[in-house]
């Protein structure tokens, strides 16, 4: 069961980990220009696609659990038609942001509140790395793809190669070129174009018999397209939920000051870290869990959870003990502003707590998305950000001033780790055994 798992988790574990060290890399690069509001617009505006591109996170989650059971049941034709449908959600959607561009920037800096000089350069970098809106989300509906047909290399390969010559060009753009944030995005739009054209490729080869099963009208009944929606919105929902948190956190760390926003988006990469890491196993759940759903093998599900779980707080343990006693040090990989490294100090405790209260969040994710089980996701995650995070965050601000954000933060991951373990019978192995009794009834 280690071995399943460790062969799905660690080419995910790769793959995440290109990400954060992308968001730090570019983070250092512009930590080493000489002046705060490089990071500022880089938190702005990469707060602004977090919303836009992670708001369609959907799509990779809800793919990887639907073609994890069409792959357990052994249905060839179900696995190409989820592939079709993915594919097709995802180009137009990409069509549409560059479309409504001018709307979604204008609503964007509205609600947000940063300095004028920083909403300045955050526009600038909007403008240009928006223009990558179609290959960002191709690539999300390829990677669910490829993870439900467990397959974690070509992702991780994906990952690897498009985060290697964004870095590259971030380098030459910026120190070679004299740009500043929009290098970084232009390197941003260059290489998730040069990724999609991999995972073209990469389908190609391996998995080229599929397209003979892809029909327009086959991934237009109503039945299974219905499920495909259904399924993504509510994991919509739960990532727009999840995007609102942190979107909310940069912008009242905007409100405060300039530092401020520099410090916790600074602090923020060591939880980007971990849960990126911690993702490599939620990733794995999804592609095992949906197997073993779509197979109906109840007795392997509750093994192979039980093994996921016995890992993540294996992993956790590790993270928070680096983070309370090494956590300053590392901030020197990411600007050379002491000032800013000094002042970081106090809420370097709260760092160090996210990995003991988050991981079961994330690896319950990767569970609750393989079995499709997301309406639950959907309710805990909105309880968990208006009930849990907003009033903690009111209710402690003017007291507390920065510290009662990350209060926020830690109770509301906390939350979503107890809500979702609360909830695992009836969601998790309830579903299971309500769909073995349906399959028993339809052979007899």
């Amino acid at each position: 069961m280690n071995k399943q798992i460790l062969r799905l988790a660690i080419p995910n574990i790769i793959s995440n980990l290109t990400v954060p060290m992308l968001g730090m890399v570019d983070l250092a690069i512009m930590g080493h220009l000489g002046s705060e509001v490089y990071i500022g617009a880089i938190a702005l505006g990469g707060m602004i696609f977090n919303f836009v591109y992670w708001g369609f996170g959907f799509l990779r989650m809800g793919t990887s659990g639907l073609t994890a059971q069409a792959y357990g049941a052994g249905n060839d034709k179900e696995m190409s038609l989820v592939f079709g449908r993915a594919m097709f959600v995802g180009f137009l959607a990409g069509a549409g942001i560059i479309l409504l561009q001018l709307p979604i920037e204008f609503v964007s800096f509205y609600l947000m509140d940063g300095s004028a000089e920083v909403e300045s350069l955050a526009s600038s970098y909007y403008f240009i790395r928006i223009w990558a809106a179609p290959a960002t989300i191709g690539l999300y509906a390829f990677t669910g793809w490829f993870l439900g047909m467990q397959n974690s290399r070509y992702p991780m390969i994906i990952a690897i190669t498009v985060n290697i010559l964004n870095v590259l060009l971030n380098y030459l753009f910026v120190f070679q070129f004299n740009m500043s944030s929009d290098g970084v995005a232009l390197g941003t739009v260059i290489a998730q174009y040069s990724g999609l054209v991999l995972a073209i490729l990469l389908f190609l080869k391996s998995y080229r018999k599929y397209l003979k099963y892809l029909s327009f009208r086959g991934m237009m009944k109503w039945e299974p397209l219905k499920h495909f929606f259904m399924v993504n919105k509510d994991i919509m929902i739960r990532t727009i939920m999840l995007l609102f948190v942190f979107a909310y956190f940069t912008s009242e760390s905007a409100r405060m000051s300039n530092t401020i926003l520099a410090i916790n988006t600074l602090l923020l990469q060591y939880l980007f870290v971990f849960s990126y890491f911690i993702d490599g196993y939620a990733h794995a759940a999804e592609a095992l869990t949906g197997k073993f759903t779509g197979a109906g093998d109840k007795v392997q599900l509750k093994k192979i959870i039980r093994y996921l779980f016995l890992w993540g707080i294996s992993l956790s343990i590790p993270f928070m003990l680096a983070y309370l006693f090494a956590g300053d040090r590392l901030l020197f990989i990411l600007t050379n502003n002491t000032g800013l490294i000094l002042q970081s100090a106090p809420y370097m405790y709260w760092v160090a707590l996210l990995p003991l209260v988050s991981f079961a969040a994330f690896i319950w994710d990767g569970i609750y998305t393989g079995a499709t089980a997301t309406v639950t996701m959907r309710n805990t995650m909105i309880f968990s950000s208006l009930i849990i995070f907003l009033p903690v965050y009111y209710l402690t601000k003017a007291p507390l001033e920065n510290h009662a954000l990350w209060l926020a933060i830690i109770l509301f991951m906390a939350s979503r780790s107890i809500l979702l373990t609360l909830f695992r019978k009836k969601a998790i192995y309830g579903r299971l055994s309500s769909a073995i009794l349906r399959s028993k009834s339809k052979s007899y």
